[in-house]
């Protein structure tokens, strides 16, 4: 049987396989098949701490991240992570897994103090007019975390999901955050 490179079933059996949960977070040392290595637009205003252990989800840890406000102001007024695959993987190179079978992709989320605003959370769309782009995106957003976790989901039904190397992302903005943005992930996969 035949498979794609870093494909996670068959090509032939794609839509007779029930999908697997494809993680893309768990914990720290998990299997997880993304790396968050793709910061934007520079990464200078995001700490993140993808082993943090205090009131998370599940597990044994989970993703704390602090999007600095103030830095960002003096530069372009927003932030994002890429979780990619290989790391700092924008399309320039082989890559990416083939999800199809995937109907979503789903992950919990809270803010530091409830009210902390995601311009978007999304999938694919790394790589456009490069020599390895995704096959295709799928977003939501914006997204008005609470202070409690919440799970989320971005429905893929109908997504062209054959090669994805942009595994999951997030975009802030300090318009929607004027004075900070601290918010946790946890339990990131496709099903």
């Amino acid at each position: 049987m035949a498979h794609a490179q870093n494909s996670n079933i068959p090509i032939e059996d794609n839509q007779s396989k029930i999908f697997k949960p494809f993680i893309v977070y768990q914990d720290k040392g998990s299997l997880n098949r993304f790396v968050p290595s793709g910061y934007m637009p520079t990464g200078e205003c995001i700490k993140m701490d993808d082993a943090w252990r205090d009131n998370c989800h599940e597990g044994k840890s989970c993703i704390k991240v602090d999007y600095d406000i103030a830095c960002s102001l003096k530069g372009r007024h927003w932030a994002g992570i890429y979780w990619l695959h290989p790391a700092d993987n924008w399309g320039d190179r082989k890559g990416g897994y083939n999800l199809t079978g995937a109907k979503k992709l789903i992950f919990w989320a809270r803010g530091e103090n409830g009210g902390e605003k995601i311009a978007e959370f999304r999938l694919g769309g790394v790589g456009q007019g490069r020599e390895y782009p995704d096959s295709d995106t799928a977003s939501i957003g914006p997204v008005i975390l609470p202070k409690q976790w919440k799970e989320y989901e971005i429905d893929l039904r109908g997504k062209d999901l054959t090669y994805i190397s942009g595994g999951f992302a997030w975009i802030a903005n300090v318009d929607d955050n004027p004075s900070s943005c601290t918010f946790y992930l946890a339990h990131i996969r496709y099903e």
